[in-house]
């Protein structure tokens, strides 16, 4: 004899409109999780298409430094045009001169120009992959992570010129460093405060762009791509310091090594000519 079919009790009710509850709620939560990251409205939408005119006023950043000694490289970005950028953004990313020749930087300054190799990025061609902005590629086999810093960006920047906050929030495109919108004539100065880990001859490049989503187009007063490199040699020997009187650690001049050895007619020249 077979057993009489189960029947639904109060007891086995609950537990199931619960379950079928937590159900549906489960996929009321996936539903809206899709349309946020891909259902709603693609980013470059609100980003305005066109060209926007921007100068260079300024690029610095020594051609000789040490290792781990601290120093800073800075960008000066002027908005030329009528109309705001959308959003300042800057690209900066850096390749190791395996072969090098003499020459003349985009910014106009005697310098070393490098060919594009494995780290890619040419002057006007497709930036390279992410690596970091201040790093290389390794050519040593079996490493995980194939690239290794030059400089380490010390924490807190980019910053603005003569603020204190940190500024340049980073963005998903290479190496990119977004500083927002910029008004009509209105200059913005960055800062990165960078120190050398890496002895060699590097060229870190820069490019400015007028947004994120490559619709907004940053351009110069000839209407090409608003860009430029440094090409920087590291030495290995460290620098010569001394600790001053107010406990701080600063460079070595000479006047300083005439003034602790010198004859009393050497200290009296330097002084003169220190204007004391």
């Amino acid at each position: 004899m077979l057993p009489a079919p189960l029947e639904e009790s109060a007891s086995t009710a609950r537990p199931l409109k619960a379950r079928a509850g937590i159900a549906l709620g489960l996929a009321a939560l996936i539903a809206a999780g899709v349309a946020a990251c891909g259902g709603g409205q693609r980013q470059d939408v609100t980003e305005p298409s066109g060209n926007f005119p921007v100068s260079i006023v300024s690029a610095d950043f020594p051609s000789k430094q040490a290792l781990a000694q601290n120093t800073n490289l800075t960008l000066a970005v002027s908005n030329s045009g009528s109309q705001t950028i959308p959003n300042l953004a800057i690209t900066i990313f850096t390749t190791s001169n395996a072969s090098t020749s003499t020459g003349t930087t985009s910014t106009g300054t005697t310098g070393t120009n490098t060919s594009p190799g494995s780290e890619g990025g040419s002057g006007t061609g497709d930036l390279p992959q992410a690596q970091g902005s201040f790093s290389v590629r390794s050519n040593q086999p079996g490493l995980a992570i194939p690239f290794r810093p030059v400089w380490i960006l010390e924490e807190g920047y980019p910053k603005l010129e003569g603020q204190t906050a940190s500024a340049g929030a980073e963005a998903a495109q290479t190496d990119t460093y977004a500083f927002g919108p910029l008004a009509p004539h209105q200059t913005r100065r960055m800062v990165w405060s960078v120190t050398p880990v890496q002895a060699g001859t590097f060229t870190v490049h820069y490019r400015v762009a007028a947004g994120l989503q490559g619709k907004a187009k940053a351009v110069t007063a000839d209407g090409s791509v608003p860009e430029g490199e440094f090409v920087v040699r590291i030495s290995s020997a460290p620098p010569q310091t001394r600790v001053n009187d107010q406990g701080k650690v600063v460079p070595i001049k000479p006047s300083d090594i005439i003034g602790q050895a010198g004859s009393a007619q050497q200290k009296a020249q330097v002084q003169q000519q220190q204007g004391k």
